[in-house]
């Protein structure tokens, strides 16, 4: 008769895995690549944000009708006066925004500057 033997299957553990490690000079590598767009794109900027040249040929010179606060005045006082055919509140909304008063009092002998729309 024959006789079997069964054997274990051998295990052989698991390779741990290996820990990469940087020396100083791959560290300066892998910073330098990381960096390297940032870089460039300074570089683009520099060269290419100077190229505009302001002049003088196409400047359009804006006048205004100016009016002198005098006391007692208020901005409905003189909405009234500059557009007495206008809405108050349009002259006024104009006025403030033109002279970006927003919400402050008027002071005596302060020159606001009048809409297009609204001057003679």
């Amino acid at each position: 008769m024959s006789t079997i033997s069964i054997a274990a299957p051998s295990i052989r553990p698991a390779r741990t895995a290996t820990r990469l490690r940087l020396t100083t000079r791959g560290r300066r590598v892998l910073v330098a690549l990381a960096a390297l767009p940032l870089a460039v794109g300074i570089g683009f900027a520099a060269i290419s944000g100077g190229s505009a040249i302001a002049s003088g040929e196409a400047t359009v010179t804006a006048s205004f009708e100016t009016v002198t606060v005098m006391p007692g005045d208020t901005l409905w006082s003189i909405a009234e006066s500059v557009a007495p055919y206008a809405d108050p509140r349009k002259v006024i909304s104009g006025i403030e925004s033109l002279n970006m008063l927003g919400g402050q009092s008027l002071q005596v002998g302060q020159e606001l500057a009048i809409p297009a729309e609204y001057a003679d």
